[in-house]
């Protein structure tokens, strides 16, 4: 497929909460792939369901993230970074552009730590997030997770009509 240039809104500025970031890229990867603009490979489409698959594990519903200490919550938070850099490292084209971007949005996650610190020096620039940026955050992955999933389960040849309802899961033989 000959590559086609799309005119994307562009990333929200960086105070733009995460879950807002991963909403418009997951809708940009909706756009792009209803339009035919993004012809899913099969590999592909496996990688971002085993990717959504990581994601579920490590970031669990709200109710029993938030009774989690903050360490954990942070803990969990890297290893969804970290199963978006391993499926990166296994791809190239759209889905290594989709998963390096959310990758971006999630990046300020790198910057916080949990632990008390004597001095900025001593930390490393790492800041303590607050209780709405940890749930920012685990949203955006919560969001993530739905959108790969979805992404998954459009691979080529299995692509609903534009007319269907992308979020329906698709019909019988002759749709």
């Amino acid at each position: 497929m000959v590559p086609h240039h799309t005119q994307p809104s562009g990333p929200r500025p960086a105070d733009t909460g995460m879950r807002a970031q991963i909403a418009d890229l997951a809708t940009e990867a909706e756009t792009q792939l209803r339009n035919g603009l993004w012809e899913l490979t099969s590999g592909d489409a496996a990688l971002a369901r085993n990717a959504a698959a990581g994601l579920v594990e490590v970031v669990r519903p709200a109710a029993e993230q938030d009774t989690l200490p903050v360490i954990k919550r942070l803990e969990h938070l890297r290893e969804a970074l970290a199963v978006l850099a391993v499926t990166l490292a296994r791809t190239h084209g759209p889905l290594a552009w989709f998963l390096a971007r959310a990758s971006a949005a999630l990046s300020p996650v790198l910057t916080w730590r949990a632990l008390p610190a004597a001095g900025r020096r001593q930390s490393f620039g790492a800041v303590l997030p607050t209780p709405g940026e940890l749930r920012d955050a685990e949203d955006a992955v919560r969001h993530l997770h739905t959108a790969l999933a979805r992404t998954g389960d459009r691979a080529t040849g299995n692509r609903p009509p534009h007319s269907h309802d992308p979020s329906a899961p698709p019909s019988g033989p002759g749709g």
